[in-house]
Parts: structure tokens; C-alpha cells; sequence
């Protein structure tokens, strides 16, 4: 288990980590979140020594992490650690063989990466001519081309396009599936509430919500009404006891109500403002609890 206990940094006056604490368990994997600025990419640097936190701990099955402990960790940075100049299966063998891989078997594992993320064709050219989202998957390689056993990616998902993402999904997956430890940040709620089964919040440093993305739903206090009908309905509605906001979502009109609320009463209110054709009650989605946790 990958666990970051009790992490404090300051940079002079401001307050970067404030006691930040969360796990990653293998076969599992959380998604990272929090507004820009709230501490992500701190956390993620202080696992490899990129940072050095000004007290706390982080151990990987209770040891402390130490140079050999991280060779047996992928990261993958924000801000790209490549040589753009470089060929892209010379500069995933080079990190292969960083790790500790021979020569041949670090040749191999770039191929086989660059053949699994659709670069085999690009394999000989030179990074500065990949695309942005190439780059990404190249970027991804190199956190996976030794086979680690902690995965930690800061925004591996900013700048794909749907296939890209979906490929970086079925990667992410996969690994997991494997039973390794799988972290990763990211802005894209919807698609953590897909992948991850876990999830941590940071804001201002501190871990906000943490837990099983599932109970989490099921434990909130507060429900999701999404309603198809015609007439204004958000206006009438968001005024109703028990309703904590109303708003229009692509044509459809969204409700954050309190769970002890009675529904049919909103539902009455709501058949009275207009015709309503279709409705969902549900768990709130993954964004209406970020947006609480962070309020």
C-alpha cells in the first residue's frame, strides 16, 4: 500500500500541503482531485523526492521510500519530461534501462508499448513531431515501460481526444486489473467516476473527502432529481424547501435536493410548472460531491 501520512510543505507564506493524508491500495485505483493550486502535484512529486515535504511520511507497505523502492514506480508528470529531439522507442528504452532493464528487454518493452498505444508507425521519430496527444502516450510509456508496481499520473488524460482517452482507460484498467497501485489526477469528474474506485479530494492542502466512490454516493446527504419537461421549472423549484439548487443541464433541468425530502412533493411541483415526460432520482454524480466538499 501506498500511503501518504500527515504531508506538510510551505513555500514561505504559502501553504501547499496542510497534513495531507491518503491511501493507494494495489489492484485499486483512486482519482486524485482537487481545485488548481489545492496541492495535487505536490503530494504526487513528494512520493518520488521531487519535493521534500517539511514533515510527514510516505512508506510503500510501511517502508520508507528510498531510491531503489522508486525504481519501482512509474510516474507521469504534468509538464512532460521528454527529450523532444530523441526517437520515441530509443528514449522509452533509455528510461527502461534506468530502471534497472537490460538492454534488449528495454528495446522490447518500448515496442510492445508503443505497439499497445497505436505509435508502432512513429516509433523511430523524433518526439518534437508527435502530436500533443502522441507525446501523451509516449509520456505514459515511459511511466510504464519497466513495469512498476505504483503507477502515479499527474493529468494523463489533458489534451486527448476520445479515442486517445479511451485507450488511456483501457491501459489504466488494465494495470489495475493486474494489481498494481494506480493513482492519477485529473479535472475530468466524469470519467474518474468511471475508472476509479476510489477517490481523494484535496483543497488547501488538507484531504476534504476521501473513501470508496460508492459509499460516498450512498452516504451523501443530498440527492440527484433530473427532470425532461416543458416550462420553467428550475425558477419554481429552486425555491422549494429541501432544494439545494436547481439548474438546466443540456435541456434538462437538475435538482440537488436534501435526501430526507420528500420527491413526489417536488415531482407535484414540478407537473404543475409543466409537462414533465421523463425524470431520474439517483446518488449524486461524483461533481455535485466535489463541488460540496470544496464549498
Amino acid at each position: 500500500m501506498l500511503r501518504i501520512d500527515q504531508l506538510y510543505k510551505s513555500y514561505g507564506q504559502v501553504v501547499a500541503l496542510d497534513g495531507c493524508t491518503f491511501e493507494v491500495t494495489p489492484g485499486r485505483m483512486l482519482g486524485f482531485l482537487g481545485p488548481n493550486g489545492a496541492g495535487k502535484t505536490t503530494a504526487m512529486r513528494s512520493v518520488f523526492g521531487l519535493v521534500t515535504p517539511d514533515s510527514g511520511s510516505v512508506t510503500w507497505n510501511g517502508q520508507r521510500i528510498d531510491d531503489d523502492l522508486r525504481a519501482r514506480f512509474g510516474y507521469m508528470p504534468e509538464q512532460r519530461g521528454l527529450y523532444p529531439k530523441m526517437k520515441a522507442r530509443d528514449q522509452l528504452a533509455y528510461y527502461g534501462r534506468i530502471h534497472g532493464m537490460s538492454k534488449s528487454d528495454a528495446f522490447d518493452s518500448a515496442t510492445g508499448w508503443l505497439e499497445m498505444l497505436g505509435l508502432e508507425e512513429r516509433a523511430d521519430d523524433p518526439v518534437e513531431q508527435l502530436s500533443h496527444g502522441n507525446q501523451q502516450r509516449v509520456q505514459l510509456s515511459a511511466a510504464l515501460v519497466h513495469d512498476p508496481e505504483v503507477l502515479v499520473l499527474d493529468e494523463p488524460f489533458s489534451g486527448l481526444d476520445p479515442i486517445g482517452a479511451s485507450t488511456m482507460s483501457d491501459v489504466l484498467r488494465r494495470e489495475t486489473a493486474k494489481g498494481k497501485a494506480v493513482v492519477f489526477s485529473s479535472h475530468q469528474l466524469d470519467l474518474v467516476e468511471d475508472l476509479c474506485e476510489d477517490v481523494a479530494v484535496v483543497h488547501q492542502g488538507r484531504i476534504v473527502m476521501s473513501g470508496v466512490v460508492k459509499a460516498l454516493k450512498d452516504a451523501s446527504p443530498i440527492r440527484r432529481l433530473e427532470l425532461e419537461m416543458d416550462g420553467p421549472a428550475d425558477r419554481i423549484l429552486g425555491h422549494l424547501d429541501g432544494v439545494r439548487s436547481a439548474s438546466v443541464v443540456d435541456g434538462r433541468h437538475v435538482l440537488l435536493i436534501d435526501a430526507a425530502t420528500d420527491v413526489r412533493r417536488v415531482l407535484a411541483e414540478a407537473e404543475s410548472a409543466g409537462t414533465v415526460r421523463h425524470f431520474i432520482y439517483t446518488t449524486p454524480s461524483l461533481t455535485d460531491l466535489f463541488k460540496e466538499a470544496v464549498a
